[in-house]
């Protein structure tokens, strides 16, 4: 019977049903992600072939040693992340929040130190704006670089924040005992969601840190 299995809804049959669709759903979710972060990755991409020097130059005003330990934690995030799927098939529901909450933790660490550089990029007189001060010369292109720079990761930024909200929400469940080897879809979707996440920012270390890293 639909409800002997908890968190099941009424126009599902069983909850491998209602798994398979909600992946699907996310999956779905994550091709209109792709397509909107494409379509800013190849913004960036034109503007970096027609002032390749300027970006390179702009590149090398942002703290690759900073990116570097932000693209270790996500990948620990990530690692904690599927810990946490794993304790949710098992349903053990401590493994589950203490999994979640590394994840947290790995995710407010990541926001900690991107804001760190921001700040770091107002102090130097780097944000695009009438304040905006660039004296290696190209500073009407090199403000194009900090555009995409503060663009790029602001909205990374901004998923991660709705990922840490998603994690809270499935802590919260997960400390009233809501999921168990039967019913565990909540832990699993957010997981992919937080997986596409963290792989976005591993396309944006090399892209913004690492262009004018030979010269």
């Amino acid at each position: 019977m639909a409800e002997s299995h908890p968190g099941l809804v009424h126009q599902f049959d069983d909850p491998e049903q209602q798994f398979e669709a909600a992946r699907v759903g996310m999956w779905i979710f994550l091709a209109t992600e792709i397509m909107f972060f494409g379509g800013v990755f190849t913004g960036y991409a034109v503007y970096r072939q027609a002032y390749a020097e300027a970006f390179a130059q702009a590149s090398n005003h942002l703290d690759v040693w900073l990116g570097s330990v932000n693209t270790a934690v996500l990948i620990c995030s990530s690692l904690s992340m599927a810990m946490a799927v794993h304790a949710a098939q098992q349903g053990h529901r401590r493994q589950i929040i203490f999994f979640l909450g590394i994840t947290m933790v790995l995710g407010a660490l990541f926001l900690g130190i991107k804001f760190t550089e921001y700040y770091h990029k107002y102090e130097e007189h780097l944000i695009p704006g009438p304040g905006f001060e660039f004296k290696e010369g190209h500073a009407g292109r090199a403000v194009i670089f900090f555009s995409f720079y503060f663009a790029m990761t602001g909205l990374h930024a901004l998923h991660m924040i709705i990922g840490l909200g998603l994690l809270g929400y499935l802590v919260a469940k997960a400390a009233r005992d809501r999921f168990s080897p039967a019913y565990y879809t909540p832990v699993e979707i957010t997981g992919l969601y937080w997986h596409f996440v963290d792989i976005v920012w591993i396309f944006l270390f090399p892209l913004l840190y690492l262009v004018g890293r030979h010269l």
